[in-house]
């Protein structure tokens, strides 16, 4: 696996292309404002008419363009509006409007893998991912650091794809921390696995289940959202700074003899690998994709009513008034819903 670091890349070479972001939600606004502040002089925010995040963009003195406009104007586009809206903006107000030679760029791989979008030979297509949210993106940036990218190329129209890949990922702070270069297909696959089975919907379920055994045995909602919630963060920064043995060595030995007797109780390996395993099957396959977007194309009803089950619940109730117990979390948060 071959990794690139700034002094593998040219940043220049991306500082005077026009690009245009198209979407300015979380990964939108920190790719802009980090390119923006290594050096890039020509930068838009392609948005549909009417989008609320113009305000947003136009406030950090960006300008905004529509999308075939951006389209037409751009040397490169990219890319990170919300995967179900993609292709159809792409169909739209894209492929006949971005000219031969110019570069569509993704910041996840889905919609080029599962052929929603399927650019013209003449274009340059590339991916270019940071490893983490748009805010410790912006974040780390801020710091002086950066956050890991990854780089694929689909298509090399141009024969300089994978430069104008490093380039971008270097003036985003990529190449502080390493850009690794993959491609769509390992890209899409492991990350829609590790979301589904691991960080999203593996360990959000556990933290609920955890939290409604303790308050259907009797507990305190507060004790159960400090133990089953709250401490997650703990753990996870020491997994985060050394691996598991890192966070082993710093937990007490009775916490470490719980986790080896309780936690194949909880998740039995290989009962546990099958159901991975189905879950993996399901991407590969591509029907979670045709899932998701058959649930998009009738407006998202099953999804949203899961959104509004799960923000009903009583641990995000319980978590509300604990955090305004402890003013330094929101002192130091990375989600400003008003500016990004």
């Amino acid at each position: 696996m071959r990794v690139y670091y700034d002094r593998d890349c040219d940043v220049n070479l991306i500082k005077n292309k026009n690009i245009a972001i198209l979407g300015y939600g979380s990964q939108g606004h920190a790719h802009a404002l980090n390119l923006r502040d290594s050096g890039a002089t020509n930068i838009a925010i392609a948005l549909r008419d009417g989008s609320a995040s113009a305000r947003k963009a136009e406030a950090e003195g960006l300008q905004v363009k529509g999308i075939a406009e951006a389209a037409a104007w751009c040397d490169l586009m990219m890319f990170t509006m919300p995967d179900e809206l993609q292709a159809i903006t792409y169909q739209a107000h894209v492929h006949d409007k971005l000219r031969d030679g110019a570069a569509i760029a993704f910041a996840h791989g889905l919609n080029v893998h599962f052929g929603l979008i399927e650019p013209r030979a003449t274009v340059d297509v590339v991916m270019m991912a940071p490893k983490g949210p748009g805010h410790t993106v912006r974040g780390e940036y801020l710091k002086g650091g950066g956050v890991p990218c990854l780089v694929a190329v689909e298509n090399d129209a141009s024969g300089k794809a994978l430069e104008i890949g490093l380039s971008y990922c270097s003036a985003i702070g990529g190449g502080r921390a390493g850009i690794i270069e993959t491609n769509f297909k390992e890209e899409c696959e492991t990350d829609l696995f590790g979301e589904q089975a691991v960080l999203c919907g593996g360990l959000v379920e556990l933290i609920r289940a955890g939290f409604e055994t303790l308050v259907e045995a009797g507990y305190a909602p507060e004790m159960a959202y400090f133990e089953c919630l709250h401490e997650v963060k703990l753990i996870v920064d020491l997994i985060y700074e050394g691996g598991i043995a890192n966070m082993n060595y710093s937990i007490s030995n009775t916490a470490e003899f719980g986790e080896y007797v309780s936690g194949p109780r909880v998740f039995p390996k290989t009962e546990t690998k099958a159901r991975m395993k189905a879950i993996l099957d399901d991407i590969q396959s591509g029907r979670f994709v045709r899932d998701w977007m058959a649930e998009c194309a009738v407006g998202q009803p099953s999804f949203k009513a899961t959104r509004r089950n799960n923000d009903s619940h009583q641990i995000e109730e319980v978590g509300t008034t604990l955090r305004g117990m402890m003013p330094w979390i929101s002192a130091g948060k990375m989600v400003d819903k008003d500016r990004n």
